[in-house]
């Protein structure tokens, strides 16, 4: 119990609050976790959008006398 109260005091509003990731870069550790979460997701997304142009352009689009 002393040691959180020492630590309360030795930060003062800062207490409680999550850190930045850099001193001169406003994001959070949570905020650039949520970013490479999403970033992440929207790779995959983009990489099954090209299989599934790439199927069309390959396979489809012969057999229907596209190409």
């Amino acid at each position: 119990m002393g040691e959180s109260k020492r630590r309360k005091a030795a930060l003062g509003e800062k207490y409680g609050q999550e850190k930045q990731i850099l001193p001169w870069l406003p994001i959070t550790k949570t905020q650039a976790e949520a970013f490479v979460k999403w970033t992440t997701r929207g790779a995959w997304v983009g990489i099954g959008a090209l299989a599934l142009v790439w199927v069309t352009v390959i396979f489809i689009g012969p057999s229907l006398g596209w190409w």
